[in-house]
């Protein structure tokens, strides 16, 4: 019988962790035709590395402490992307994985394709097709190129299948499997439900507002982000307005 095969899965910010949690609960599933034919590494590449964007989450969502911490910390876009490619390829090299698995659209997202590609090791892309048509958005290039070189285009959507198909991408490398964010809210209800934050903040189920804020074209521009508060606070006359922040 030959061996496993041996990937990584690459997660590196707050919304990756959603996004890998199911994945790994499917891999670890008894059940699932998975097991025994591939075994799977986390790496984390500490693009979020405050408590509060990392480690609340994966113990929320039960993900296990990461086989690897690439420990990158933050920087301007060039230096984490720079900072990630070094030290995947390092460990790439170190430990010879099969296969790279990125998900989403974060920097990290980007610089482990990369490095993977160049290395000749076969990129699987999960939440791939997605587009803003919006080029000023940092995340819109992560998804660009991450589609332009990833081997399997996993898809949540039609449209997103319909984005790759208009950029010339080959049916072959697309595979339409539904959107891996549903999975962790169906599977995280319960707990949400339990939770005492609203009873905490004195709110009256489905009478509130709930926003949040964390698109650079949103909150790094003044005339925009004025805009945005101007509406909420329109809104918070007639409803409360609930708007977690950044840490």
């Amino acid at each position: 019988m030959s061996r496993p095969l041996r990937l990584f899965l690459v997660a590196a910010a707050r919304p990756n962790f959603m996004k890998v949690a199911p994945i790994l609960r499917a891999l670890h599933d008894p059940a699932s035709p998975a097991r025994g034919r591939l075994t799977c590494q986390l790496v984390h590449t500490g693009q979020h590395y405050d408590p509060n964007m990392s480690d609340i989450f994966f113990r929320e969502l039960g993900i296990p402490a990461p086989d690897f911490n690439l420990g990158v910390g933050g920087g301007s876009h060039a230096e984490q992307t720079a900072h990630v490619m070094l030290r995947f390829e390092a460990l790439c090299h170190e430990h010879s994985p099969d296969g790279v698995v990125v998900v989403g659209d974060v920097n990290s997202t980007l610089a482990c394709a990369l490095v993977a590609a160049k290395l000749r090791i076969r990129v699987t892309h999960v939440e791939a097709g997605l587009r803003s048509f919006d080029r000023t958005m940092p995340e819109e290039i992560n998804r660009l190129v991450t589609d332009a070189i990833s081997d399997l285009l996993l898809t949540p959507s039609a449209d997103a299948d319909a984005n790759l198909a208009r950029e010339g991408v080959p049916a072959s490398r697309i595979r339409l499997v539904g959107n891996i964010m549903i999975d962790t809210l169906l599977h995280n209800l319960d707990q949400a439900h339990r939770s005492p934050l609203g009873r905490n903040l004195g709110l009256t189920p489905r009478k509130f507002v709930y926003a949040t804020l964390h698109r650079p074209a949103n909150v790094d521009d003044r005339d925009s982000l004025r805009q945005i508060l101007g509406q909420l606070e329109r809104v918070g006359r007639d409803l409360p307005v609930v708007c977690p922040l950044h840490p």
